[in-house]
């Protein structure tokens, strides 16, 4: 069901071509046209959040610097990727932060583990990106399938993780007479 004939623009907080693309999929699930402009903008948080709270703050950070850089839009996306610490076990998720002129939505995506190994190198200051790519002997995967990617046998992608995740955060914008 697409909501919206025209063509509605849209300002993605990254440069990052897995975050541009999941941002455009998700989009074009609602909305027949649409164009989208990405803007470098600092997430206000550390390079590598660590919890849920700092996360989310980090994608809704990145979704406000969008909108302050690039005003004229009908929609700024923010995203950001993180990891939460338990006794036994770390764990990978992002936050999708959606803003228009008068509304947000948000969503966070599945959540997966991490190998001891890599949440290891993480612990000691790594960002998850860099760490998957010792681990893997890969380089800039964060920029293509991403942890998720490598460690699902490319069965899912980081870009599928977060598309769904930017329907979801949709959910205000397309339900309008609910919120």
């Amino acid at each position: 069901m697409r909501l919206n004939e025209k063509k509605i623009k849209i300002v993605v907080a990254s440069e990052n071509p897995v975050k541009i693309s999941a941002v455009k999929e998700g989009f074009l699930d609602f909305y027949s046209t649409v164009e989208v402009e990405s803007v470098e903008v600092d997430s206000g948080v550390s390079d590598q959040p660590v919890s849920d709270v700092e996360t989310k703050l980090g994608a809704h950070n990145r979704a406000v610097g969008a909108k302050h850089k690039i005003p004229d839009a009908n929609f700024w996306v923010g995203i950001e990727g993180g990891i939460e610490h338990s006794e036994k076990r770390t764990t990978a998720f992002a936050w999708i932060v959606v803003l228009s002129k008068d509304n947000s939505g948000e969503a966070r995506t599945t959540t997966f583990l991490l190998p001891p190994a890599i949440a290891d190198l993480v612990k000691s200051g790594r960002e998850l990106g860099t760490a998957i790519d010792i681990i893997f002997n890969q380089e800039n995967s964060k920029q293509k399938q991403g942890a998720v990617g490598l460690l699902t046998k490319n069965k899912i992608s980081r870009t599928q993780l977060y598309v769904q995740a930017v329907q979801l955060s949709l959910i205000p914008f397309i339900n309008t007479g609910l919120f």
